[in-house]
Parts: structure tokens; sequence; C-alpha cells
């Protein structure tokens, strides 16, 4: 194979491929007229145990290290005789086994690899190396990770492109480099294991939102040449939200207890960045309180017209940009009632995100970040 056709095989760019040969010792066993490289079945499984390796957030050195130390193992144990066999003179009955015999037997198989040449760290599979800066908002991850999974500085490359990560957790350079990649088995894969060990919040704080926020910084900085990574990581964040999401029974309509009435969720008109309230959405099922999701760019009759028929005990009004949060619309549905007259009821209307900073409305919460945001709705609904 080409290296072309090794790197749409990888979907990596063929720079990293050439790259990983270069700097790692990772290049085919043969070249055609001793300069262009073309690589066998064995070279390629070397280089997808690499992407392997650097999806899990393993930097990319130590990566190509075990990929080489791998492959050297899987050669050495083809070239060693069957076990119980004669190796180097011993006999067929209780001689010595040859040196090296894992007892598989020659079989052939294991691609020819070269050591490895040194040098300095570059991308995994990335295209371009992952390091650093905290992007801007809540999120940043500022806490040490528990053992064994500690913080790790990713080093910034002398071009000074790629993802600003920072002091992120492993698992961020794993996420950024499995989209960068557009690998969706990775991503899954590493969207779980986060969400799995440290809850829904705590990996959107720390893992989950510091990574959208590098890639969307590539994207803006780029020249839109990224679009395609920030919308392939979205969409799979928000299925492993659904995925982790419990089943909550859904609140009646206009509840008489408040205790059991629904939060209503919703972007406000013009909006269309709904992950942060899908997150907010899956936090608040797993502790048991219902939600109405009515997700992106909700036109202003339509929300009115879902507060009056459930009678939502708290309503969560999402704006990412200034430009779509509008104080008049949170003081109207702050203002709204239902009910009997004299036990009328009128919902606590939340402003989140960073559209509402500096135009916030008084006497309406305004969460800075999703834990808060958490405890104001259950406050909220059960007093």
């Amino acid at each position: 194979m080409t290296t072309g056709e090794v790197a749409r095989r990888l979907g990596v760019a063929p720079t990293t491929v050439r790259s990983w040969d270069q700097r790692y010792g990772l290049g085919p066993a043969a070249r055609v007229g001793g300069r262009h490289r073309r690589w066998t079945a064995g070279d390629l499984a070397r280089l997808e145990r690499m992407c392997a390796l650097t999806a899990t957030g393993l930097p990319p050195a130590e990566a190509a290290r075990l990929a080489l130390h791998e492959a050297g193992a899987e050669a050495a144990a083809a070239d060693a005789p069957p076990e119980g066999g004669p190796a180097g003179g011993g006999s067929t009955e209780g001689g010595p086994v040859g040196r090296g015999s894992t007892g598989r037997g020659s079989t052939g198989r294991g691609p020819a690899g070269s050591g490895p040449r040194g040098g300095r760290e570059p991308l995994p599979g990335a295209r371009e190396p992952l390091p650093g800066g905290g992007g801007p908002g809540g999120g940043a991850p500022g806490a040490e990770a528990p053992a064994p999974r500690r913080a790790v500085r990713a080093r910034r490359p002398a071009d000074g492109g790629g993802l600003r990560l920072g002091d992120a957790r492993q698992e961020c350079k794993g996420l950024a480099r499995a989209a960068l990649r557009l690998d969706a088995a990775a991503l899954d894969a590493q969207l779980e294991a986060a969400i799995e060990e440290y809850g829904l919040v705590a990996a959107w704080q720390e893992v989950i939102m510091p990574t959208l926020q590098a890639v969307g910084r590539k994207w803006e900085n780029s020249g839109e040449r990224y679009v395609e990574v920030e919308h392939f990581l979205s969409w799979h964040v928000s299925g492993a939200l659904r995925r982790h999401t419990p089943p909550v029974p859904t609140a009646p309509a206009a509840a008489p207890d408040r205790s059991g009435a629904a939060t209503v969720l919703a972007c406000v008109p013009g909006e269309n960045h709904t992950l942060p309230l899908e997150v907010l959405a899956a936090a608040l099922a797993e502790r048991g309180l219902p939600v109405r999701m009515f997700g992106a760019a909700v036109p202003v009759e339509s929300l009115v017209a879902a507060v009056r028929r459930t009678g939502p005990a708290a309503v969560g009004l999402w704006a990412q940009s200034r430009t779509t949060a509008s104080r008049p619309l949170a003081q109207y549905v702050a203002g709204l009632e239902w009910g009997v007259r004299g036990a009328r009821r009128r919902p606590a209307v939340l402003t989140l995100g960073p559209g509402w900073a500096g135009q916030t409305v008084p006497g309406l919460p305004h969460p800075p970040g999703l834990a808060e945001a958490v405890a104001a709705v259950e406050s909220a609904v059960r007093g």
C-alpha cells in the first residue's frame, strides 16, 4: 500500500504517517527505489495499534514504543520453534525449548519492525500536537484526577498549532485525537469510560466540555477547516448523554404538588446550541427529577404555551450568545401564572449560558456552571 492509502485507512493525514516513520521508526519494512514507502498488512497493523493507544490519551512517544515492542515480540514468537521441538540441537523429548519461544510455534506471522529513531513527540492520530491553555468559561479541569488518572501536561509544539488542552486530563487528549481522526468507535468508548468513571456532571465539566472548547477554538482559528470534527464530536456526545439518561416518569401537566412538577428546558429563539441543556436534562433525570426538553430555538409563543400547559416548577432558558439572550422574554416567562385564584403559582426561571453575562435579570438565578444549575433546579423543585 502507498502512504496515501494507509493514511485513508487510518483516518489521518499522510504527513502524520510520514512523521511517525521519521520520528518513531514506525515506517514500512520495504521501500521502492530506496525512497518510496510501500506498506504491508503487518506495517498497517502496527500503525493501527499506535492509533488505538493514542486514542486512550497515551502520549505518542510511549504509544510508539509499545507498538514497536509488541510487534517485535510477535516477530520473535513467530521465529521461535514450537514448544517441545528441537531448538539449537536440543532433543525432541524433554530437551530444552528454543530461546525466546512462547509455545506458539513458527507461524511466519508478524510485521518486520524497526527500532525507534528517537525524536520529540508529534501529534498522535490527530494530525497535529495537542498543547496548552484551558478554554474560557467554567469547566476547565483544575482539580487533580484520582490516581492513577492524573492530569498530564501536553507539550506545545514549535509551530504553535493543535488543540489547546493545557493541564487537561488524559481523557481529554484521547477524546480530541479520536474526534480529529473521526474515529466513531474510539470516541464512543472514551465517552462511555469517562461518564462511567466520573459521573455525568464531572465528566462534562472536566473531560467533555474542555475538549469541545478546544475543538471550537481550532475551528475558529483554522478558517473553518475543522467544522466536521466539531459536528462529529457533538453528535457522539449527545448520543452518550442519551444512553446515560435514566428513564424518569413524566410529571403530569400542571401537577398540583410542586415537588412532582417537571422542569422545562429550552433554548431561547435563535439559539441552536443544545448540548449544555442536554447534559443538564440528563443530570436532573439522574436525580429523579422529571424534565421536559424542548431543544433548540423555541419560538416565544411555543415556549409560553408549553409553560402554561405543563405548570413547571422551574424553567431553564439557555443562551449561548448575547445576541440571543432576551431579558424581556425571561421576565415575561417569570411572570406567567396558573392555578386557581388565591393559589396561583409561577415558575422559577433560570437564565443559563454565557449569553446572559452582563444582562442578567434581577431576581432570576444565573448559575455559572452545570453543578450550580442542577442545585438551583433541585432547590426550586423540592424546596
